[in-house]
Formats: structure tokens, sequence, C-alpha cells
């Protein structure tokens, strides 16, 4: 194909109808009237050799094609975008710009704080803006309407870009006077007790927890089931903060992300235990647009998070070996009952 002969609008029309799913969104996004977003549908149709967006009960659903190029269609513009704009260096200092990021509770307590500390040293006059995964969309992420999502992450659109800020394990959280730790902590007497559950969190209005559905409660449940085994779940709930708070005044148990129970290593009512068995570790990620890759702003705001991220890791160093190296033995011990059984 000549693609002189091509007209290039056409793929600004197709990056917004495949946001969209909805020819009259799209044409009222471009300015442009609605027979003419059909008619730029039309044309798309035929350039491709596909019907790009077929209509469903659930409205504009996109083809299998339309999916392939909606990334590459996505990184074209955002290039071109990056040619035709004047890049101007972030102004820290006298910039007025909010920032939008989502935030698991988990990360909003181990990151947030210090990610804040260091926007109020270098851009004074700019706002944070911290929403929870049920607040938003993987399209509000999309179309740049978030700035940021920080979170742990099943699956992420292939056109977002993301970025590892650390691996994390798992640790266990107990009132110092818990029952529990009469005894030594071993698998039977974790079970033996009572737990608090955490939510998994991720975008989107959360429901009700089941708790005889171990595939959708989560690492730790899973990781038990692999073993055929059970916890006795007493409390669920969707804050890291509150099962920490939970576990001081009860004899329960949360078992959380390490560098959340970091954050109460000092506090003399809780006592924090390696889990007596594995589970899987996790990576905390964020995850932006490409629509704002190139963005200078954006650009800083990256840099600062990861930077912040970085001194977290290197402090939580000393406290978090304990779950590292605890996790690699798990693994070395698994690994000799496989080549035994061999």
């Amino acid at each position: 194909m000549d693609i002189s002969r091509v007209d290039l609008n056409l793929l600004v029309y197709l990056d917004v109808l495949l946001r969209e799913r909805n020819v009259t969104k799209a044409a009222n996004h471009l300015g442009i009237t609605q027979p003419a977003m059909s008619n730029g549908l039309r044309r798309l149709r035929d350039l491709f050799g596909d019907p790009l967006l077929v209509r469903t009960s659930e409205g504009m659903t996109a083809t299998e094609r339309a999916t392939e190029l909606q990334p590459l269609v996505r990184g074209i513009l955002s290039d071109i975008e990056q040619a035709v704009h004047e890049k101007t260096a972030f102004a820290a200092l006298e910039s007025q710009r909010v920032f939008r990021i989502m935030a698991s509770d988990y990360a909003e307590s181990c990151l947030m704080p210090r990610v804040l500390r260091r926007i109020r040293q270098e851009a004074p006059h700019v706002t944070l803006d911290v929403l929870t995964p049920s607040d938003v969309s993987f399209l509000d992420v999309e179309q740049g309407r978030l700035d940021m999502a920080i979170n742990r992450f099943d699956k992420i659109p292939q056109s977002f870009h993301q970025k590892t800020l650390w691996t994390e394990y798992f640790a266990c959280l107990m009132n110092a006077r818990n029952p529990v730790l009469k005894e030594p902590f071993t698998l039977d007497t974790y079970l033996d007790a009572s737990h608090i559950w955490v939510s998994k969190t991720g975008f989107g209005v959360g429901v009700g927890v089941n708790p005889k559905d171990v595939q959708r409660l989560g690492w730790v449940d899973e990781a038990l089931s692999l073993m055929g085994r059970k916890r006795q779940i007493s409390v669920f709930t969707r804050h890291y903060q509150v099962a920490m708070l939970l576990a001081e005044q009860h004899d329960l148990i949360a078992t959380l992300p390490s560098r959340a129970a970091w954050l109460q290593k000092d506090n003399p009512n809780l006592v924090v235990k390696v889990p007596p068995f594995e589970i899987p570790p996790f990576e905390l990620k964020m995850a932006w647009s490409p629509l704002l890759q190139h963005n200078t702003d954006h650009q800083w705001l990256r840099r600062l998070i990861a930077e912040v991220a970085e001194e977290v890791d290197e402090e939580f160093v000393p406290f978090g070996a304990q779950f590292e190296s605890a996790e690699a033995a798990y693994g070395a011990k698994a690994a000799r009952i496989q080549h035994s059984e061999r």
C-alpha cells in the first residue's frame, strides 16, 4: 500500500473510536458531525478490510484486529504529538498543577506520605489528589484523566507504560499478648488462630466476599489452598490500616505485605512474624497512559515517585531481609521435594 494515498487523519478517528466505542461520542470529542464520523468509520473499515467495531448487546465491541491496532495507533499518535509540541521543562517551584494518583490502601500507607513530603519540598504549590481503586477504571488511566495508578495488577492493558517500584513479601502481624505466641509459630498454630482478611485491591467498585470462594480471596488463601489447608477468617476488611488496628486490639492475625507491617515496627503492642508457609511475592507497580509518556510534568512526577520508592526500599532492607530469606528457603525446600519425587 502506498502510504501517501492514505488519509492519516483516519488514525485520529480510529484512536478516538476505539476509546469511546461510540460513534456519536467520538464525533463530539473531535468536534465533527455524527455523519462525518460514520463516514470515517466506513473508510477505516475499507482501509483495514475489517469491521473494527461491531454492534452487540453491550454496545459497540472492538474486533480482534481493532484490539491489535489500538496500542499501535496510540503509539504512532503519541510520537507525532511529541514531535509537533514544543517541549518545555516542568517549573516545579511555580507549578500549581493537580496530580491525580490512584493508590491502593497499602501503597497509600507505605509510599504516599514520603511522596507528598518530596512534592512539598520541590513543588510547594502542587496539589496531590489520591483516589482509591474503586474510584477509577482502566479507561480513566488510558484517557489521561488519571495521572498515575499505583497498585499490584493482575492484568494491565498493553498500551500502558509501567514501572515496578519494588517486590513485596508477606508478614504476620498480631497483638503481643496473642495466645498463639505461647507456642512455636508453626503452620498448625497459625491455622488454629483467627484471622483478618484484607482485600486485594483492583479497579472498579468492590463487592461482598464469599468466604468459600478461595480463588477470589487472594494470595494468602490461594497459597493455603495449594497445601489443602484453610484458615479461619473472622473479619473481612478492605483497608490495611484497619487490619493493623484490629490486630492490635484483638487476638487476631493479620497477614499482610511486609512493608505495611514495617510501619508498625516500633509499636510495642504488636509483634511481627514470618509466615510459617510460602506465600508468593508480588510487585508494586506504577502505570500510566501513553498519552502522558512525553509530558514533562508527568516525567517529573514519575522520576520523583521512582526515587522515593528506591529510598523506601533501601531503608526497608534490614527489616525485610527476614521475609525474603524465608521465601528463598521455602522455594529451596520445594525444589528439594520435587527433586526427591523424580
